[in-house]
């Protein structure tokens, strides 16, 4: 689906309802914007806060960059056998 809208000078744009109603949002809803190679994605989020202290942070990876610890765990991933 590609739906346009626009910008305010506040910086502020209105999500269209069909968009609204793909995502199921509703007011209050939390959403994360994800920006990679010039172009951005937005998804309803969760109640992060939940989670937070759900996940132990190894120490090898703590005070990280987030970009850093996804190549760091890519990298993993490249080199496991299998």
């Amino acid at each position: 689906m590609d739906v346009q809208a626009r910008l305010t000078s506040k910086g502020q744009v209105t999500i269209p309802k069909s968009v609204r109603d793909a995502l199921g949002l509703v007011e209050g809803d939390s959403l994360v914007f994800r920006v990679e190679d010039g172009r951005a994605s937005i998804a309803k989020s969760g109640d992060l806060i939940a989670l937070a202290g759900s996940v132990a942070v190894p120490p090898a990876v703590k005070g990280m960059a987030w970009n850093d610890v996804l190549r760091r765990a890519h990298r993993h991933l490249d080199e496991a056998p299998g």
